[in-house]
């Protein structure tokens, strides 16, 4: 179905690798990982096999005033910063950002599990006062709609919101349902992305199900280990990442800078097992991005992989590359590099591969030193290729059998 055009005018990621493009990239480039020890929290820490996670150690100098910070929880400061860095880059006009021509799809996982578990412990075991000290804040702060609402307050952005929570795609649903707001004029322009903070009971619940990295407690920046041999689970990591999305005849009047445009996004749900991934459903939401797009498979030069490093689901996801697209494009799993950042996933590994774009440069997998024989029909990147990058494929699947393929094409 034909619609309009719909470019990426600004970006912005706190990631562990790095806060903001500069960064980043260098991180990207000289192969840094931004997976640590697990903290010591009080709570969880001790009883978690897996002691490593993708965190984010960059102080950042939030300037927010007190009426917006006092419904925060982290989890939306992530959200607010990123979302502010976006807006100043993009230099929207403050009458557009409130006119109700701008909207907002952001979501987290959780909401903030940090503010949630301090209401339950108060909640079963504090007094009568301190029950009675729960209140709507500690609620705004919590609800999976956090990040989503927090960022229009703070922006008095008064367009449609959409907050995903599906996990894994949580993002990438977020940036997909943007630009079909965008692309048939529900909006002229959205913001976009996703946002998880540091939390030890989500590390508990992978590790619970026998799916978190193990091995290298010892040496954390040796795992994840996307598609490699070697690899035994993911590692769980925080962060957030933003996009604005404008319709192309706005942002060329307003004379907008324009990193990329979205040409193709697809969602389906595998319609059976809520955990396990499908191979029939993962290709099916590849190759509909494909058509949404009218490209052939050949015109793809870059795959962003989910590549979370479990045993079976990677193997799962090599399958589906190579059905749909051979094995042709580059694939780089970001996730080596900073883990699993939940929510956030989606837009950060958007974001980097729109960085990539721009560079003419291809990251390697970190720590992908013997590819996994099961894997080995795709073309993975070992090495860091200085070469261009025309579409990129951003693919993200989730827990509940969600299945998200975004394309993104260099802007020319």
């Amino acid at each position: 179905m034909k619609g309009r055009r719909v470019v990426i005018t600004a970006c912005s990621a706190i990631t562990p690798i790095g806060h903001g493009r500069a960064a980043i990239l260098d991180s990207l480039r000289r192969g840094v990982s931004g997976v640590k020890p697990l903290r010591e929290d009080n709570l969880l820490a001790k009883y978690i096999h897996s002691q490593v996670f993708g965190t984010v150690d960059d102080p950042i100098a939030y300037d927010f005033k007190r009426t917006y910070r006092k419904t925060m929880g982290p989890v939306a400061y992530y959200a607010c910063q990123v979302a502010k860095e976006v807006l100043e880059q993009a230099g929207l006009p403050p009458e557009f950002v409130t006119s109700g021509r701008l909207g907002v799809a952001f979501g987290s996982t959780h909401g903030s599990p940090t503010v949630q578990r301090e209401i339950y412990k108060t909640f079963f075991s504090g007094t009568r006062a301190e029950y009675s000290s729960i209140g709507a804040v500690d609620y705004l702060k919590s609800m999976v709609h956090t990040t989503a609402v927090n960022i229009t307050k703070m922006f008095g952005i008064t367009g449609r919101v959409i907050s995903s929570s599906t996990a894994c795609t949580t993002s990438s649903q977020s940036i997909g349902y943007g630009y079909e707001a965008v692309k048939f004029g529900m909006q002229e322009a959205m913001l976009c992305g996703g946002a998880d903070e540091y939390d030890t009971t989500t590390v508990a619940v992978f590790d619970n199900l026998l799916a978190c990295s193990t091995a290298f407690n010892d040496r954390p920046q040796c795992t994840p280990r996307p598609f490699d041999r070697q690899r035994d689970g993911l590692v769980v990591g925080e962060g957030a990442g933003a996009v604005l999305l404008e319709e192309y005849e706005h942002a060329k009047r307003r004379g907008a800078e324009i990193l990329g445009e979205v040409i193709g996004f697809a969602c389906n749900n595998n319609g059976g097992d809520l955990i396990l991934p499908n191979l029939a459903g993962i290709r099916a939401t590849l190759q509909s991005s494909l058509e949404v797009a009218e490209l052939n498979a050949d015109d793809v030069d870059f795959v962003s992989a989910h590549a979370t490093a479990t045993r079976m689901g990677d193997v799962i996801e090599a399958q589906a590359i190579h059905a749909v697209y051979g094995d042709n494009p580059f694939v780089t799993g970001f996730k080596g590099y900073m883990g699993h950042t939940m929510g956030s996933c989606g837009a950060i590994e958007t974001i980097l591969s729109l960085y990539q774009m721009q560079e003419g440069f291809i990251a390697p997998t970190l720590n992908l030193e013997e590819p996994d024989e099961r894997c080995a029909m795709i073309r993975h990147t070992l090495k860091l290729e200085e070469r261009p990058v025309t579409v990129a494929a951003v693919q993200n699947f989730a827990f509940g059998g969600v299945n998200t393929s975004l394309l993104i094409k260099r802007f020319a």
